[in-house]
């Protein structure tokens, strides 16, 4: 398998660059000669991946013969996405994250019956099947980023982009790449004890792409704004949701790690600042100006319902929860190696975009809010592994720093597109 890996790797690149070579510039092309060899590798450190790269690719290349049966003035006529049965209820990018979704929200609560069926800390059926949705449901969210980018190619000349370019597509990015981390972790430790923590801050998260989906249209490809037709880009932003998504995972293992810590308090008193902290999470998305908040309010008032509800079942079976757990110094060290890897990516993110700044406005750092904020985060974590490395700074300290952190970079994420402007405010709700 790892050979016939090798030569699907090798031999696409091939492909690529012998037909689409000559509409790349230096640039891509580096960046293209970079990306076999990293998946190669990537695929034969982490064998899941080979299964999961050739099925992704395998329903692409099928979603693009379904489109290519019909032309209009310019590439494919992407009408047939209304027409074609496969295209319109599966394989098309807007159906395909649709499934996303579903299967998201589906895997979400199978984790969680797992608690609560079978004998007491152990793994059933019910986490096995939360497991493999969510496999599947990273399945269909690549394969709906890999057919968006093909449909972006055929409306119109220079429309064209990597789809990480608004809120839209990059939630759906965050969505899938935080639950494929999580996915590693799970089988590193084996364990699938975590997944109903960490695909809890994914459904929240594809709770709000619904919203912003129905409420700005986002689904509709954009050409790019000036300050994004750039390679820079085709770096810095995933690297960057590399950083979100593992410091989300990260959060949220500190939660487990805090319920677990506090399982066998009985007044609860201790447990106060969960419920204050899930209020705060709740309501970070829903804070926005009058008149975008009256437009939806139906909704996000059953949002914050749904998630104060799911905070305060946690904390009122958390002895359950518990004993299903693994043990403590497994979430430490998972809540450590999360940080770590996003703190890596987040800091070349962050220098890559420096660069892109450079040429784009002139100058690596102008204080714009994105970045001031971006740089809170970096601090905040520096700090964090800092205090680890040196100082030891474990237990629950360490897991409600984490916790906090989650504020923090789901406001540089998410809250400065929402209250501040800037030369980000291409990203504006």
């Amino acid at each position: 398998m790892d050979g016939l890996w090798a030569a699907l790797m090798i031999g696409g690149g091939a492909w690529i660059a012998q037909h689409y070579g000559a509409a790349m510039d230096g640039y891509e092309r580096g960046i293209l000669l970079g990306t076999v060899p990293s998946l190669l590798l990537l695929g034969w450190f982490w064998p899941a991946l080979q299964r999961l790269g050739i099925a992704v690719g395998a329903a692409s290349l099928l979603a693009i013969s379904l489109y290519g049966r019909a032309t209009d003035a310019f590439g494919a006529d992407l009408a047939q996405a209304e027409h074609v049965f496969l295209l319109k209820y599966f394989l098309s990018s807007q159906s395909a994250i649709l499934w996303m979704a579903v299967l998201f929200f589906m895997s979400t609560a199978f984790y969680w019956i797992g608690f609560f069926t079978g004998r007491t800390g152990q793994e059933n059926l019910a986490h096995r099947i939360g497991s493999g949705m969510a496999w599947v449901g990273v399945f269909m969210a690549l394969t709906g980023t890999m057919v968006r980018w093909y449909e972006s190619h055929q409306i119109g000349p220079d429309i064209g982009h990597i789809p990480v370019s608004n809120l839209y597509e990059v939630f759906v990015l965050f969505c899938w790449m935080t639950a494929a981390f999580y996915l590693w972790f799970e089988q590193h430790y084996r364990t699938r004890a975590l997944g109903g923590f960490v695909m809890l801050v994914v459904s929240a998260a594809v709770g709000f792409l619904l919203w912003y989906t129905v409420a700005r249209d986002a689904g509709e490809i954009q050409p790019l704004v000036p300050a994004l037709q750039s390679w820079w880009m085709k770096l810095h932003v995933p690297a960057n949701f590399i950083g979100y998504g593992t410091f989300a995972l990260s959060a949220m293992v500190a939660f487990a790690y805090l319920i677990q810590q506090q399982a066998e308090e009985t007044s609860g008193w201790k447990l106060a600042p969960l419920a204050a902290l899930g209020l705060v999470l709740c309501f970070e998305p829903v804070v926005f100006r009058a008149s975008q908040l009256s437009a939806s309010a139906s909704y996000w008032a059953a949002y914050a319902g749904v998630s104060l509800l799911i905070v305060g079942g946690i904390l009122a079976a958390r002895r359950r929860i518990a004993a299903a757990l693994p043990p403590a110094d497994v979430l430490d060290d998972l809540m450590y190696k999360a940080i770590a890897v996003g703190f890596a990516f987040f800091t070349i993110a962050t220098i890559l975009g420096a660069f892109w700044a450079a040429e784009a406005w002139g100058g690596y750092w102008s204080w714009d809010p994105k970045e001031t904020w971006a740089l809170i985060v970096w601090l905040n974590y520096a700090a964090w592994l800092h205090m680890r490395l040196i100082k030891g700074l474990r237990g629950s300290v360490s897991a409600w720093w984490a916790l906090v952190g989650l504020v923090v970079t789901t406001f540089a994420f998410l809250g400065v597109n929402m209250f501040l402007s800037g030369l980000h405010s291409y990203g504006e709700l």
